[in-house]
């Protein structure tokens, strides 16, 4: 099973997102804890894409694939923004205080605990993030 949802950069289209991977669920009789799961780690992803992604400010396509196979699910995110590689940011070192941390990066640390493997490759100029997670 695989569906596709197509939004712009724009923060406005993430209720859009919400909704559609809600429904999805629903329809993949998906456990609530991983529609929520699954809900932020895409708001989570997205938001650093339409916020860090472009240096323009022209619309732009963000294309979400989400795959259902063997109870393993296999979220994909594509867009045509600059390269960057989350796998390779380094990890936030969340034994400080918060006031001695440094500012962002807690993101990108939340998707990699949450989901069971995370992929980085650029093809064709567009980033493809891939997220796996046995259910």
């Amino acid at each position: 099973m695989e569906e596709r949802i197509k939004i712009t950069n724009s923060i406005n289209d993430l209720p859009v997102l919400t909704q559609n991977i809600e429904a999805l669920g629903k329809k993949w009789e998906l456990p609530l804890r991983l529609i929520m799961s699954i809900n932020l780690v895409l708001e989570e992803a997205v938001t650093n894409i339409i916020f860090y992604a472009f240096e323009n400010k022209a619309e732009h396509e963000i294309e979400i694939t989400i795959a259902l196979n063997n109870r393993q699910l296999e979220i994909t995110i594509v867009d045509d923004g600059k390269p960057f590689d989350p796998t390779q940011k380094a990890q936030p070192d969340i034994t400080l205080p918060a006031e001695d941390r440094a500012i962002g990066g807690l993101g990108i640390f939340l998707i990699q605990k949450m989901m069971d493997e995370v992929i980085y490759r650029r093809k064709n100029n567009h980033n493809l993030l891939t997220l796996k997670k046995s259910i």
